[in-house]
């Protein structure tokens, strides 16, 4: 064969390359969602408000007096998404995260898949970038779907009633608490952005899936234990997990950002240097599997 031929065919095939093309976002999200883990995730994230239903109808009834969220979860749809969310987010909906933004490039290292995709060619700031977009995409799923159908679930199972304030009992009504829960929703997706940082940083740094995950679910557990020991004092406040519940700010009858303020800016912060970390991690890793 002669050298024109094939140095036309080099021409043509380095003019077809364009590395803004690979690894489209549309095919990673399909290579996620056909993961058994994100369908076992979501599968427990949509029932378990409805176990929680069947959990209070089986069981006795609430103490009338008592002014304990738990207790107050049968008196509306609002008031059981609210105990839902308070019960899932410090483990559940922060298993969830770590796990989607944690597995992500850990699983291919796991696998051995990681150095293949690299010399498809995809840049790796690019590879890095997609699946922490897809990533976040299904974390952003997975904390929206659990309120909202825990919404629809006490909605059906306790009716749509006005929302009851725990410790005080004020009745608010739904109408003006419903456009808070958005507020609630996104404040609780802010605030597993620590989570999802530290999953995906040790995600690329590891090989090990189950350390990633394992490692972030970690963080929350050491930062809840701190955040007791109240010898530590406004040092407490630097803690990720300190602000997470500062979202009840928002179902009060009147709306206190501050707490909200203070807990998203350390989030965003948190994870602003951590995703920093691991590009500049992964950028420099010699990639062996």
């Amino acid at each position: 064969m002669s050298a024109a031929p094939v140095e036309k065919a080099a021409g043509r095939t380095g003019a077809a390359y364009a590395p803004g093309r690979t690894l489209p976002l549309r095919v990673e999200i399909v290579r996620q969602f056909k993961r058994r883990r994100t369908l076992v995730m979501f599968g427990l994230l949509l029932a378990l408000p409805w176990i929680l239903v069947a959990a209070f109808s089986l069981g006795p009834a609430p103490a009338q007096n008592s002014l304990r969220l738990s207790d107050l979860a049968t008196q509306g749809g609002l008031n059981f998404a609210a105990f839902t969310l308070s019960v899932s987010a410090t483990l559940l909906l922060v298993v969830a995260v770590a796990l989607f933004c944690g597995d992500t490039v850990a699983s291919e290292a796991n696998w051995s898949s990681l150095r293949y995709l690299l010399a498809a060619p995809v840049p790796r700031d690019r590879l890095l970038r997609q699946k922490l977009v897809v990533a976040l995409g299904y974390s952003t799923a997975a904390v929206v779907s659990l309120p909202l159908m825990a919404l629809l679930a006490g909605t059906v199972a306790f009716g749509w009633n006005d929302i009851r304030l725990p410790g005080t009992g004020e009745l608010v009504p739904a109408s003006a608490v419903l456009p808070r829960f958005g507020i609630v929703i996104g404040y609780a997706l802010v605030s597993q952005l620590v989570v999802a940082a530290l999953a995906f940083l040790l995600s690329v740094s590891t090989d090990s899936p189950l350390g990633a995950v394992g490692g972030a679910v970690g963080l929350v557990i050491v930062s809840n234990i701190l955040q007791a020991v109240e010898a530590l004092g406004g040092i407490r406040e630097f803690l990720p997990t300190f602000w997470n519940a500062a979202w009840t700010d928002a179902l009060m009858p009147e709306l206190d950002w501050s707490g909200m303020i203070k807990g998203a800016s350390l989030s965003v912060t948190y994870a602003a240097i951590l995703i920093a970390l691991a590009f500049r991690r992964f950028r420099r890793k010699d990639v062996v599997s």
